[in-house]
């Protein structure tokens, strides 16, 4: 995409045998572990300290009990956000069953207890991820980490859950990972798996292929100077926040970083990459995930130094501090413009937007939608590889993110594969949440445990302090002059319920009598809540549209999503 802008202690635990037995087994035979976690800063958002009583501590000091509700106090397909007094934990009712795991979305924070359960994971309101209500862990992105698990039982008809205290404070973990086995120097021209890319592809892919048991040499080579970073703040935040995993992490895992290092020619026949540095590495299996570029504007001046390209740290650094108090100019009313845009007004004297279209994402979310909006206001080039490229210059891959060529596997917003909601007709989604789903896709059919990608488009974008997510079958993001595409075969009707005025509403995009996608601003959980529905593989009608927001008006129905999937048809 192209904008310009100018302007002038970790815990060791040691149990005895017995206590092992108990911690790693809930009363229904689920496992319950307890795993090491990462911190992620504040605690949740409510507390049931009237209907919790703190029991002594019995066993482990490092663990706490607490009683904090009757059994009848929740229904099935209901979730409630308790407090053990060391930290608060969801507590979760389904068919019959009571389960305990973090309250907190590793991803953002977002309170899970706001989410959306349905037939084992609870998805998160904020921007779609999924967690098994048994394991914890994650089963669809964005995001790197799991959730810790504690376990809960049933006593005198009051629901106990005994937790690990650094876990409720952490509310997180990392799923364990093998080590390299292999005895090699860093040096060495040889690597058996080779990540061309430090995105969000590259990143889940080498950590899902050490989650899966993978003990040979993985390395992951990038332009960037940084370790890999959360590119969707980069409108938004510094580069110093950024920063996704530590050095200490990839050290720890043997996953091999090569900053600044810059591919120039891929030969698939010996299977050699090559750098602009003249160094060359042979790889067994390679992971092609550069990501896009902003194709550059042509036109006089644009080599002065106030004229930038969104792409770096370093570039939303140097808008942040020339910005201040001078008038700034952004070409382009993508997403990521009008992010840049409202960031920009208060630190900007003036804050200018130019666009070829009259309203700002009218094709993405309605003519409406834009409006109320607007109110408040190059591709990797491998061409010699013998790897495919289409016309636009993507990289097709096939269900499992294989390219062409055997052994080279690709993703990212560099490709156009098959996705199930739109028939597996193929199609380019250049979204950070699918980025992670072809990671963990490529990595897993790496190692021959194939898997199709199963997931739905999940968008969001926040100006002014306002949310905006977006989820369903059409996601067209609005790019001036780049090489990212949308898809879909578009809407014909958008149907709002809310308040524009005020941002607080829902868009359902309808088709005919289908609804192919929702949007919504302080609505939540109802994009969740419909990712849910389409995830099952059903289809909401239009009639099916007031029957969501009802769930969402009476609060007891939000828990359960079946009547909804039921109403839907195949």
């Amino acid at each position: 995409m192209a904008i310009c802008f100018a302007v002038e202690v970790k815990v060791e635990l040691t149990l005895l045998d017995k206590e092992k037995e108990v911690d790693l087994m809930s009363p229904n035979g689920k496992a319950s572990p307890f795993s090491e976690c990462r911190p992620n800063g504040s605690l949740g958002h409510c507390s049931d300290e009237d209907t919790m009583t703190l029991r002594p501590q019995r066993k482990h000091r490092d663990y706490i009990e607490a009683s904090v509700c009757h059994v009848k106090d929740l229904e099935n397909g209901q979730m409630r956000e308790v407090d053990l007094g060391a930290g608060r934990a969801l507590l979760i009712k389904e068919n019959g069953e009571f389960f305990a795991m973090g309250h907190k979305c590793p991803h953002y924070g977002a309170p899970l207890v706001k989410g959306v359960l349905s037939k084992g994971h609870v998805r998160c309101p904020w921007h779609g991820a999924c967690f098994n209500i048994t394991t914890g862990d994650i089963e669809d992105f964005p995001g790197l980490d799991s959730l810790p698990t504690f376990q809960a039982r049933v006593e005198k008809e009051k629901v106990i859950i005994r937790a690990n205290k650094q876990a409720l404070q952490t509310q997180r973990r990392s799923k364990a990972m093998s080590k390299c086995s292999a005895v090699i120097n860093s040096s060495t021209g040889f690597s058996h798996i080779l990540i061309i890319g430090s995105g969000p592809a590259g990143l889940v892919c080498a950590e899902t292929l050490r989650q899966e048991g993978f003990t040979d040499r993985i390395v992951m080579c990038t332009m960037d100077k940084h370790l890999p970073y959360d590119r969707p703040k980069l409108s938004k935040s510094t580069a110093e926040q950024l920063q996704l995993r530590s050095s200490d992490f990839f050290q720890a895992h043997d996953i091999e970083i090569l900053l600044e290092k810059e591919v120039v020619s891929v030969d698939v026949k010996t299977r050699t990459v090559t750098f602009r540095d003249g160094f060359k590495m042979e790889y067994r299996k390679l992971f092609i995930a550069t990501g896009s570029r902003p194709k550059p504007l042509s036109y006089k001046g644009k080599d002065v130094g106030n004229v930038f390209h969104l792409r770096t740290p370093e570039d939303a650094n140097s808008i942040a501090t020339l910005a201040s108090s001078k008038n700034a100019v952004i070409v382009g009313t993508s997403f990521i413009g009008m992010e840049v845009a409202a960031a920009l007004t208060d630190k900007a004297h003036s804050v200018s937007v130019i666009g070829i279209e009259a309203v700002p994402f009218r094709k993405a979310l309605g003519e409406k939608v834009g409006k109320a909006l607007m109110k408040k206001m190059g591709n990797y080039d491998i061409n010699q590889s013998g790897v495919h490229m289409d016309a636009k210059g993507f990289i097709p891959v096939n269900k499992i993110m294989q390219t062409n060529i055997d052994g080279v596997f690709a993703g990212g917003d560099v490709v156009t594969f098959p996705l199930a909601l739109r028939s597996n007709k193929k199609v380019n989604i250049p979204h950070w949440q699918m980025a992670h789903v072809h990671g963990r896709v490529a990595a897993l059919s790496m190692m021959g445990k194939a898997s199709d990608i199963k997931t739905v488009p999940y968008f969001w974008t926040a100006m002014f302090g306002k949310s905006i997510r977006y989820a369903g079958n059409y996601i067209l993001l609005l790019c001036f002059k780049c090489c990212c595409q949308g898809y879909g075969d578009g809407f014909d009707d958008v149907v709002i319920q809310g308040d524009l005025d005020e941002l607080k509403f829902v868009a359902f995009y309808t088709k005919s009598e289908e609804v192919v996608a929702v949007a919504s601003m302080n609505y939540d959980p109802i994009v969740s809540r419909v990712a849910e529905v389409f995830g099952s593989g059903k289809t909401i009608r239009k009639r099916d549209m007031f029957q969501i927001l009802h769930c969402i008006i009476f609060p007891y129905r939000t828990g359960d999503m079946s009547w909804l999937i039921d109403k839907g048809s195949q």
